[in-house]
């Protein structure tokens, strides 16, 4: 007898679990309901057309209940909402577009109906010039209500993925962004010291940034919305994008009584099982387990949405698939900056007690004497017994995308920090060096946990005491002018060895040059001339000063105090240093 399969949802993992489940059973019965107008649209994509980088409507849907039905024999019931489901019937009950409710029999029912926007209960949250963003027909409302009212500012809510790309997209067609975050830092994936540059960038655009902030209150007056602050201060702005969240859309599966887990997900085995054995749960409402910290998490992103669906439809259809976990992977365009993050930040692997550690690596694309190198910041963190890889951040320009699967493959694969090092990745000067950033994270891992180099951090430096430590700054006197840490002595790397007789071998030595290397060179001659306790610190005076210098305010109460423009010239040459410049001392070698 053929299966009947019911379909939640047709976005994402719902049609991903329907098409692979017609390539498995040419026979069965499938239905996909999708309460919406649209199936199988780009979600990631919808910013993008906002802001004119996707120009044509069409781009954003992958397929239509029409292709659907003519490639895969699916029947695609769009503005189709289920309502309940009757376990103990094996129904469901639906409501067509036009409120008739009709029931429909399943054998194998798979529930996918995403995640929804969060908004939080403030006054004037309802206002007509406030959105959120989740799908296509909240993208043309946006888009409309652009077009329509030539706004010229607006103040995005939440500094997570949607809300940066919402931010870069509003920006492009020429409005003056402004956003607004609760923590101390956007992008919460990263840990705060990996988005200082971040912020940089962004104000370096003309973007004003408030951290640490939240709303209170949204009030529409004389044509303009006041954004009320929980600083006490106030935007005036054109429009405002919620972009704070989302939670799982699961009452439907509360309503039948299956288990829910953290944040009201839908609980699943390893086979995408829920607590009925004839319903299946996938995609952005569902709870997975976290490949890191084996601890449960939720974590709506497209790439595990769709192998769920997969993995769902293969054991629907008699084969034996298994979900692994959700390792989190995920990559950001910032305006020509790329951010990218994979396992875990210090805080999961701090609330899941994992004792680990981490270094800072500053790298070229590909070979600095080829034209064109950028610069990234790679930040990994592993176990300090073994060195087992935990997470990975990554900020720059070129090539980011490269290291961040790689290494998001190594930890998958249970990989070390010393399996980094023998990693055999591609070579030509114009895409990489000899020795990869990837390499060269693993290489200086390594070197921690074999006790080669000892580290500190830069949150270490203000605990220092002055009076019994040495605090050495081996970059060059030009350098050594320009700024260095609050009593510490300059000895050029290349003047150490002549030098040494200046520093006290009872003292513990803490060295730092501009991105680590020098420091780890410096610290390897000292170590080998009898000096004990000899601190490098990991990442470089670059680093330090990248997270501990202030933002600078570009608004008081609300009244920017640079334009765009005086931001942009003000702000673009430091962040070019800050983002891209590094001593020449500093670079590694090329081995050809």
């Amino acid at each position: 007898m053929n299966k009947k399969v019911l379909v939640v949802g047709g976005v994402a993992g719902g049609a991903t679990a329907a098409a692979r489940l017609r390539r498995l059973d040419e026979h069965a019965q499938i239905i996909v309901f999708e309460r919406g107008d649209y199936i199988s649209f780009a979600n990631c994509g919808l910013p993008y057309y906002i802001g004119d980088v996707i120009t044509e409507e069409e781009n954003l849907t992958l397929q239509t209940p029409e292709s659907f039905k003519r490639r895969f024999n699916i029947d695609v019931r769009t503005r189709s909402e289920v309502t309940k489901i009757n376990r103990d019937k094996k129904t469901v009950e639906v409501k067509d577009a036009g409120g008739k409710v009709y029931e429909e029999s399943y054998d194998y029912l798979i529930l996918s109906p995403g995640a929804a926007p969060l908004v939080p209960p403030i006054e004037g949250i309802n206002a007509e010039g406030v959105f959120t963003l989740r799908n296509i027909p909240d993208t043309y409302r946006i888009k409309n209500y652009v077009l329509q009212n030539n706004p010229k500012s607006a103040v995005v809510v939440g500094a997570g993925y949607i809300g940066i790309e919402m931010a870069e997209n509003l920006h492009l067609l020429g409005l003056d962004v402004s956003i607004v975050e609760l923590s101390d830092h956007i992008i919460q994936p990263l840990d705060f010291d990996m988005a200082a540059d971040v912020h940089r960038h962004i104000l370096s655009k003309g973007i004003a940034l408030y951290l640490n902030c939240g709303v209170t209150g949204l009030y529409f007056q004389n044509g303009t919305y006041e954004v009320r602050l929980s600083d006490g201060n106030s935007i005036y702005t054109d429009m405002v994008i919620l972009a704070v969240g989302v939670k799982p859309e699961s009452r439907l599966a509360k309503d039948a009584g299956l288990k829910l887990g953290i944040r009201d997900c839908i609980v699943t085995d390893n086979h995408m099982r829920t607590s009925d054995p004839f319903i299946y749960a996938v995609g952005d409402a569902v709870e997975t387990v976290d490949v890191v910290t084996g601890n449960k998490v939720f974590v709506p992103l497209a790439s595990p949405a769709n192998r769920q669906g997969r993995i769902a439809a293969d054991n629907i259809a008699g084969r034996d698939s298994i979900y692994g976990g959700t390792l989190g992977t995920a990559i950001l365009k910032v305006f020509d900056m790329t951010v990218a993050a994979a396992g875990c930040n210090e805080k999961t692997l701090m609330a899941a007690g994992i004792d680990y550690e981490k270094s800072f690596t500053f790298s070229a694309s590909n070979a600095s004497y080829y034209p064109g190198a950028t610069y990234m910041t790679i930040k990994l963190l592993f176990e300090k017994k073994g060195g087992k890889i935990l997470g990975a951040q990554i900020t720059g320009y070129k090539g980011v995308d490269k290291r961040i699967d790689v290494i998001a493959t190594a930890i998958k694969a249970g990989m070390n920090v010393f399996d980094l090092t023998n990693l055999e990745l591609s070579y030509a000067p114009p895409f990489g060096s000899a020795k990869d950033p990837v390499n060269m994270a693993g290489y200086v891992a390594s070197n921690i946990i074999n006790g080669d180099m000892k580290i500190f951090h830069w949150h270490d430096v203000k605990n220092l005491d002055l009076d019994n430590v040495t605090i050495l700054d081996v970059r060059t006197k030009a350098e050594f002018s320009k700024g260095t840490i609050t009593g510490a002595i300059n000895i050029p790397l290349d003047d150490l060895r002549e030098r040494m007789s200046q520093l006290d071998p009872q003292k513990p030595v803490y060295v730092f040059c501009q991105i680590g290397l020098r420091g780890y060179i410096a610290s390897r001659i000292l170590i080998q001339n009898g000096f004990e306790n000899v601190y490098n610190l990991s990442g470089g005076y670059r680093l330090l000063k990248s997270v501990t210098t202030p933002l600078k305010a570009f608004h008081v109460n609300g009244k920017k105090l640079q334009s765009t423009k005086e931001k942009q010239s003000e702000d673009q040459k430091t962040m070019e240093l800050s983002e891209k410049g590094f001593a020449a001392s500093d670079v590694p070698p090329n081995e050809e």
